[in-house]
């Protein structure tokens, strides 16, 4: 089967006056449909110019970049930006939702974008994605109206709606709390289970143990690759931490 991302000999150098930092410095890389891979590395490492590549957001400099088999990173203009709504989904850690939108409003967003012929009841298909992350109770409350994890719960709702090839999480967990956090991850492991594959960004190991694959890099090259061996899950580590309160 075709890899869903396929990177070969992929460089991206950035030009500071006299000076030329290279921080990717030529990465070959694949993720099978399905996978949940969590990208990892310190600060400087290359991880998020390698996101950004990853979302169509910047291009390689050189090096091909290949989603669902084409080489999006010759891709221009239109086509990139199209390439990017209707292929990958994103989840931020900061939300981005519309502050006076409801849930149901912020979750069409993408489709507005698309230069396709918008869908029949584009409403239609935002309720069904708020139901599959479990907000269909949620529908018209705006962001102010939702808890941390229950807007990140939007986000996803989100970025599932043009039924992308992949999931691109940045620190999705970043701006919440442990318990809100466990929710997110077993949101993430429940859609991953459904066949949805992720790619998450996060410097924090024991959210990465939750995924089935960490890439880790340093100084703009993969220095490990591995599967995970014994993967936690966030369902049963949530319920173990609510019945120690309840306790």
């Amino acid at each position: 089967m075709m890899p869903v991302i396929s990177l070969r000999g992929v460089k991206r150098y950035f030009t500071l006056g006299d000076i030329t930092v290279k921080a990717i410095r030529g990465l070959d890389m694949d993720v099978e449909k399905g996978e949940f891979l969590a990208v990892m590395g310190p600060s400087g490492s290359g991880k998020s110019t390698l996101m950004n590549i990853l979302g169509c957001l910047d291009k390689p400099t050189e090096g091909s970049y290949f989603l669902d088999g084409v080489d999006v990173s010759k891709a221009s203009g239109d086509d990139f930006s199209d390439i990017r709504n209707r292929k990958i989904g994103f989840v931020f850690q900061g939300f981005n939702l519309l502050a006076r939108t409801s849930a149901i409003e912020n979750v069409q967003l993408p489709l507005l974008y698309r230069r396709a012929a918008l869908d029949a009841d584009p409403a239609a298909k935002a309720i069904a994605a708020l139901k599959a992350v479990g907000l269909g109770e949620r529908l018209h409350h705006i962001p102010s109206q939702l808890s941390g994890g229950q807007q990140q719960r939007v986000a996803i709702a989100r970025a599932m709606i043009n039924d992308p090839a992949f999931i691109l999480a940045d620190e999705p967990t970043g701006n919440l709390d442990s318990e809100m956090t466990l929710e997110v991850m077993a949101l993430f492991q429940e859609l991953n289970a459904r066949g949805i594959t992720i790619v998450m960004v996060t410097h924090e190991p024991e959210i990465a143990c939750y995924t089935t694959r960490v890439v880790t890099m340093r100084d703009g090259a993969l220095v490990s690759d591995a599967a995970i061996a014994e993967r936690r899950s966030a369902a049963d580590d949530l319920a173990a931490r609510r019945a120690e309160g309840a306790a």
